[in-house]
């Protein structure tokens, strides 16, 4: 997922979220501000982390009054540290305020998202291994997610139902067994697709093999099971290790010569990133 990908399909969700924090007015708002006065206030860091969303932020305010202006003093990707100043919104004050909320849920998920991809990421330098996400995420923020997963440093699994063939258990039971969900899935898919298939123990394993599989998911295997599978495979298929993959395990994993690792952990257990709007002043 690159900027330019997400922002094209940003606005339809910004405003959607704007339209849920002001459905008809910011009351507190408009009682201390009934009308236009231009304003300044600060963007500042509460914690370590990576930072992951300021154009999401930075649209918030534009969507609101395309005269706002936003300054940076860092980029998506950049390591921010407590107490770090990373820009300042200038405009409408009734607009400073009513963004708030909305712009800092954005940039406090995005970042921190970033924030523990990139720690889980560090764990696999060195190794063939490639860090992927999954689709456990938030709905209608997966566009965003799947950024900052990318600015943290992992890579995209599939983004969605439409972009690739990912047969898993229940697929398979609806088909009556690997090969024949296989079979199923290469006679319907375009050729230029390939087949990913998820299997549980090493049986599953042996059939996807025989099949044909182009990818061959390891799910919830012992670390064991997982190596007797990778031999069984022997380079017929890419490898893909799944279930339960967390910074604490991940490393352990990768040890044993995955392709890849995927974890949902990466946009669904991630804790946010402490980052607050401060110090408002008038001009």
């Amino acid at each position: 997922m690159n900027p330019i990908t997400m922002l094209l399909a940003a606005d339809k969700y910004i405003r959607l979220a704007l339209e849920e924090d002001i459905n008809s007015e910011d009351v507190s708002t408009n009682a201390v501000m009934p009308a236009y006065r231009k304003g300044e206030v600060q963007l500042i860091c509460k914690e370590d982390g990576i930072i992951a969303g300021l154009p999401v932020f930075g649209r918030v305010f534009t969507m609101l009054d395309p005269d706002t202006e936003i300054t940076y003093d860092v980029k998506d990707g950049d390591a921010v540290k407590k107490g770090q100043h990373l820009a300042a919104v200038t405009g409408d004050i009734r607009v400073l305020l009513s963004g708030e909320r909305t712009a800092l849920n954005y940039l406090q998920r995005l970042s921190g998202i970033a924030t523990y991809t990139n720690t889980v990421a560090k764990l696999l330098e060195g190794t063939k291994t490639t860090l992927l996400d999954t689709r456990k995420t938030t709905p209608c923020m997966r566009i965003f997610e799947k950024y900052a997963v990318k600015v943290g440093g992992g890579s995209n699994h599939r983004y969605n139902l439409s972009d690739g063939v990912l047969l898993k258990d229940n697929h398979i039971d609806a088909a009556g067994g690997v090969k024949e969900a296989i079979a199923a899935a290469r006679a319907y898919a375009p050729f230029v697709r390939r087949i990913e298939v998820e299997t549980e123990n090493l049986d599953m394993v042996r059939d996807a093999v025989e099949a044909g599989a182009d990818i061959i998911m390891l799910d919830n295997m012992t670390a064991e099971e997982m190596a007797e599978a990778i031999r069984m495979i022997d380079g017929r298929a890419q490898t893909e290790c799944s279930g339960n993959m967390t910074k604490e395990n991940i490393r352990t994993i990768a040890g044993l010569g995955v392709d890849f690792v995927s974890s949902g952990a990466l946009t669904h257990s991630a804790p946010i990133l402490d980052i607050s709007l401060k110090h408002l002043r008038a001009l």
